[in-house]
């Protein structure tokens, strides 16, 4: 294989597409294992207090995206999905955005493979990049939205030729697709009402770990900080000389 033909004819070669392509269906449900094992990974060391988990799996991530950069076909998720897809129809995307999307993913898992793996030096700073990460497979597997194709678009400047749920070409939307005003207020209200559920949950729960004490003071100010300092101080002071009125 010659430098140009691996720089652009990057996945297989279909009947009726004029550019290499990738199977849409095996990459989200590769995505999708992917990020179950990921999740997995944190409640396992949450729950156990094992980092062999997330090394062993980090270590997975890194070689797997690795592969991918050179060919999807070899890539150890991208065969498990292949296997749990093999009955349905493939959908068929554009195979250069798809590589320029792993890229990035294989990028993510560099500094993982040293922080993690090679070096364990876990931060909550650290931990973000793995949030990351999963962030944008979720996205793949829920929403069907390649964040890394999305970038890639926006770098070239131009539609790239069959983009994952056909968001490059202009089309008008279907009115199955359109929100009513009554579904807008419903939406609307279901979103609001997540964001203040997990605000009310970070901001009132007494957090038990660094992660989630640093969540907590993310989301508070200075002045509801200083008024919780307040507060513990109080509290200490009670506990320590609330018995001296007994004597």
């Amino acid at each position: 294989m010659d430098l140009k033909s691996f720089l652009w004819n990057y996945g297989e070669k279909v009947p009726g597409y004029d550019v290499t392509v990738i199977n849409e269906r095996e990459a989200r449900a590769a995505a999708g294992i992917l990020f179950m094992l990921g999740m997995i990974v944190i409640f396992v060391g949450i729950g156990y207090n094992h980092i062999i988990v997330a090394r062993v799996y980090l270590a997975f991530l890194f070689v797997d995206f690795t592969i991918r950069l050179f060919s999807p076909r070899y890539a150890p998720s991208m065969l498990l999905g292949k296997f749990m897809v093999r009955g349905q129809k493939p959908e068929y995307g554009g195979g250069l955005q798809k590589r320029f999307a792993w890229t990035i993913g294989w990028l993510i898992s560099i500094p993982m493979m040293w922080w993690f793996v090679i070096h364990w030096d876990i931060t909550f700073y650290k931990v973000l990049i793995c949030v990351l990460c999963l962030v944008l497979m979720f996205f793949e597997v829920a929403f069907s939205i390649c964040i890394g194709c999305w970038i890639y678009r926006m770098i070239v400047r131009e539609d790239p030729e069959h983009c994952p749920g056909g968001v490059c070409e202009i089309q008008k939307k279907d009115p199955v697709q359109m929100f009513t005003p009554a579904q807008k207020v419903i939406a609307s209200i279901a979103a609001a009402g997540l964001v203040a559920s997990l605000y009310l949950f970070l901001a009132k729960t007494e957090s038990k770990t660094f992660f989630g004490e640093f969540l907590h003071e993310l989301v508070l100010t200075k002045e509801q900080l200083q008024k919780e300092e307040e507060k513990k101080y109080e509290q200490e002071m009670a506990k320590e000389f609330g018995d001296d009125d007994d004597f």
